[in-house]
């Protein structure tokens, strides 16, 4: 780029490696958002389909609202397994008690539901911080596994406790094989994913980087507190609410409120620290990596036992998930505290530049 200052030419050559980057990165994701719509249904299997994919964008769903609230807001949540709850549930209800409503108009309103309630659950961050925030979260990941468990009317009544959904479709499109499952999926990631990114650098994203960074100073310079952190709260509760539908429904079919206990809750934050809070790309690293590591380690560490003439128990395994998953927490949190995204911004970067060395 070339401009005039002070009757001279100058070059701003910085500025057009950023311009030819940001266009490499758009064209980057314009190019994996038509592969994902073309070629991976045509490459992939239907175990893929329903061990792999779907949960992968479900889950990477949900953790864009976590993301938005614990990465972007700084509000510390525990209870986004009670959320997905809430959405799901409130789906169903919308589903069985109003005739002939669409799908996609019950999976909003249970995602409108856990917005509502996510105002609700957020207050206490109005007064409170931290640790004793999380707490209170928590507090709601417990009183909604006691609630959909003990309230019959949130179930219809069901002698088992467990609801389920079938014959699902949207606009005449039968939704019933796993491609067709994946294919919704994505539709809806793909547009909330937009969605968020186009929301964090509007005016509201930028009122929750500066309550989350000093909120003293937010409010200073007059941001209110109180309206940017309920917002975040419904946001992130509303992305969470239809991620807990799309679980329900897509993914799982029938479920009971073991669906979405706290170990939900705690797997949603383990994909936003591991992925790199305050990234809309950590959120996809990390949902990626939650889904894939297990069924890894369920083929390899059997297969590493025994050329050592070992053999791993299926609770082996398990417990080899803990400790390996807690030890990458610990690491990223001290190592690169901006998870797995900050890492491929690196070797996007090094790459760029090789073979030069500056």
């Amino acid at each position: 780029m070339i401009y005039r200052e002070n009757g001279q030419f100058k070059t701003t050559y910085a500025a057009d490696q950023q311009i030819f980057t940001i266009a490499q990165d758009k064209w980057f994701v314009l190019g994996l958002i038509a592969f994902a719509f073309i070629g991976v249904p045509m490459l992939a299997d239907e175990y893929m389909f329903r061990a792999i994919l779907i949960p992968f964008l479900i889950l990477s769903l949900a953790a864009l609202g976590v993301n938005l609230l614990v990465g972007y807001c700084g509000q510390i949540t525990l209870g986004a397994g009670a959320f997905m709850a809430i959405g799901a549930y409130a789906a169903y209800n919308f589903m069985i008690r109003i005739d002939g409503v669409p799908l996609v108009a019950a999976l909003l309103l249970g995602g409108a539901t856990t917005a509502a309630l996510g105002i609700v659950f957020g207050i206490p961050s109005l007064r409170v911080r931290g640790l004793y925030l999380a707490v209170a979260t928590l507090a709601a990941q417990f009183f909604c596994d006691w609630a959909f468990l003990r309230l019959g009317w949130f179930t219809n009544y069901s002698p088992s406790g467990s609801v389920s959904i079938s014959n699902l479709s949207a606009f005449g499109w039968a939704i019933d094989s796993p491609v067709e499952k994946y294919l919704f999926c994505l539709l809806f990631l793909v547009a909330f994913a937009f969605f968020a990114k186009n929301l964090t650098r509007a005016s509201i994203g930028r009122q929750w980087m500066a309550i989350r960074d000093m909120d003293v100073a937010a409010e200073v310079i007059g941001i209110r507190p109180m309206w940017a952190k309920l917002s975040a709260f419904a946001v992130s509760s509303f992305f969470i609410g239809v991620a807990g539908a799309l679980w329900g429904f897509v993914h799982l079919g029938s479920w009971e409120p073991a669906a979405f206990s706290v170990d939900r809750s705690f797997q949603l934050l383990f994909m936003v620290i591991i992925g790199g809070l305050g990234s809309i790309m950590g959120s996809f690293f990390g949902a990626a990596f939650i889904v894939i590591m297990p069924i890894f380690l369920n083929q390899a560490l059997p297969a590493l036992g025994s050329l050592f003439g070992i053999a791993i128990s299926t609770a082996g395994v398990a417990h080899a998930e803990f400790i390996i998953f807690g030890s990458l927490i610990v690491f990223f949190l001290i190592v690169e505290p901006h998870g797995l995204a900050r890492l491929w911004a690196i070797a996007k970067e090094k790459l760029r530049l090789w073979p030069f060395p500056h």
